[in-house]
């Protein structure tokens, strides 16, 4: 998983960094196929703002959390984007699984 950060009128330090590491590995623990992760960190005003673009096997991923406290922004993010991800890992298994089952004879039809 490639990961890229990057921040918008904020200097990301080095706690900021692996707090967000150590919290993507938690996407990448669920699902095996993330191939590449962007995020950007910015603030304006009061608000801290995070975005992620995730790209999977066969879809992108956009998120965003706006909050006052960055790491509780980053932790919002975490959240959506693991049910985002857990969303699209349930479809993608169900598409390999469907092809396998169709090509197989039904118990009632052997005889």
């Amino acid at each position: 998983m490639n990961l890229n950060l990057s921040g918008h009128h904020l200097e990301i330090t080095p706690a900021i960094r692996e707090y967000v590491v150590s919290k993507l590995e938690r996407i990448s623990r669920h699902f095996d196929h993330v191939i590449d992760v962007n995020v950007i960190m910015s603030v304006d005003k009061l608000n801290q703002k995070v975005e992620a673009n995730v790209h999977l096997r066969g879809k992108d991923i956009h998120v965003e959390s706006i909050e006052e406290d960055m790491y509780a922004a980053i932790d919002a993010l975490i959240d959506k984007l693991d049910r985002q991800v857990l969303k699209y890992k349930e479809k993608f298994e169900g598409r390999r699984n469907e092809g396998g089952l169709k090509h197989q004879p039904l118990s009632d039809e052997v005889a």
